[in-house]
């Protein structure tokens, strides 16, 4: 006889990640207010434990504002080098159970199940229990865990008892156990565009089952087939491996609050931060990168991007970071209007550092050395004064 169908799609969620990876070395720290993020006079809180968000610190909050909040928070320094390796680590540690694991970011992820032949709920909740306990055991990184049919309804799973979570939503069961939340959980449905749809009607998800056609589409607009589809728990997309040579590198950033032009400086480091771990992994790979794009969305998940060139390709920060700012400004158009992610990629790839020769600038030369010994001195662990250009 065939299998029953069994919810095999599941959504790993690293609780804290930053702060637990540092938690991960210096254990006597758990249960206390930790937070990773930028000096006391400039940065923005990166991570936070859940003992500092409970007293209002959160992600990305000024930390001059987060020690006013919190005077005893223990703010611990930005390891970009360590987090990268504790989520390979991580992601390791999965495709022993699956091999097919799809990595959002660099602490959360999917993992489809259907591989395992498992029999029943049981065997696929056991399983990833038995990786939930791995991933404890070898790294000391908890995780919270949604299972269901597809990457929509595991993923809002994983969110909802977090820390440590573990939620099951069972096959047939999705439109019930997505119809009394929030209408802010389903993808595209941002904090303005939740209080509009909420003045007509709709507050919860299963409000978006019970409306009309017709009435979906005054109130949603062109895409009120997509949300209506999401609603009842319908989601096709697989999970996805990438085993190719990248033909980008990318990276981005969700704020948990929107933010405002206002913050613009805050913004721009942050994509420089995120730029310089790009640039890291781009060296690592013995790649260059032409162009680099800035990518941005507003709470109604519309997205505005903008791109420049450099007329070589590099693999060093100092040609790049004259254009964040501009890039950034060009890309945020609406600038009446916060922005829910900010992105950085780098495309334009060519194989192979960039060669010194006797027409090479004895300036680059020197910032090209200097990025040698910052990247060995990361891979061992060793946190340099200077961070490609950041003065910590």
């Amino acid at each position: 006889m065939p299998r029953p169908p069994l919810p095999t799609i599941v959504h790993l969620d690293a609780d804290a990640f930053f702060v637990s990876c540092e938690l991960a070395r210096r254990p006597e720290l758990r249960g206390k207010r930790c937070a990773v993020g930028g000096g006391p006079q400039r940065g923005i809180i990166s991570s936070a434990s859940y003992e500092a968000r409970a007293v209002g610190v959160y992600t990305p909050m000024p930390t001059a504002r987060a020690l006013r909040v919190c005077p005893d928070l223990i703010l611990l320094p930005h390891d970009n080098e360590h987090y990268a390796k504790t989520s390979q680590a991580m992601f390791d540690l999965c495709e022993t159970v699956t091999p097919l694991v799809q990595r959002n970011s660099i602490d959360e992820g999917y993992l489809d199940l259907g591989p395992c032949a498992c029999a029943s709920v049981a065997a696929v909740e056991a399983k990833v229990r038995g990786l939930v306990a791995r991933i404890w055991e070898e790294l000391q990184i908890p995780v919270s865990i949604g299972i269901g049919t597809s990457l929509l309804v595991s993923q809002i799973a994983s969110k909802l008892r977090k820390p440590r979570g573990f939620v099951t939503v069972p096959v047939g069961e999705e439109a019930a156990f997505l119809a009394p939340l929030p209408i802010e959980q389903l993808p595209g449905i941002g904090k303005k565009t939740a209080e509009e749809v909420k003045a007509r009607g709709l507050r919860t998800i299963g409000d978006v089952v019970r409306k009309t056609d017709s009435a979906l589409a005054g109130i949603l607009g062109r895409d009120w087939r997509q949300v209506a589809a999401w609603a009842r728990g319908i989601d096709t997309r697989a999970v996805e491996t990438e085993r190719a040579a990248p033909k980008s590198y990318s990276q981005q950033e969700t704020f948990l609050e929107d933010r405002a032009f206002g913050d613009f400086e805050d913004i721009e480091r942050g994509l420089k931060r995120m730029l310089d771990e790009l640039l890291v992994k781009l060296r690592a790979d013995g790649k260059r990168a032409r162009t680099l794009t800035v990518k941005v969305r507003y709470p109604d998940f519309t997205n505005s991007s903008h791109a420049q060139s450099l007329p070589e390709p590099s693999d060093l920060e100092r040609p790049f970071y004259p254009l964040v700012g501009d890039l950034l400004r060009a890309a945020w158009t609406r600038r009446r209007q916060p922005l829910r992610l900010v992105s950085v990629r780098l495309s334009g790839l060519t194989e192979g550092p960039a060669q010194l020769d006797l027409f090479t600038s004895a300036n680059e030369a020197k910032h090209r050395h200097l990025a040698a010994v910052v990247d060995r001195l990361n891979a061992n662990g060793k946190k340099p004064r200077v961070y490609h250009g950041y003065d910590l």
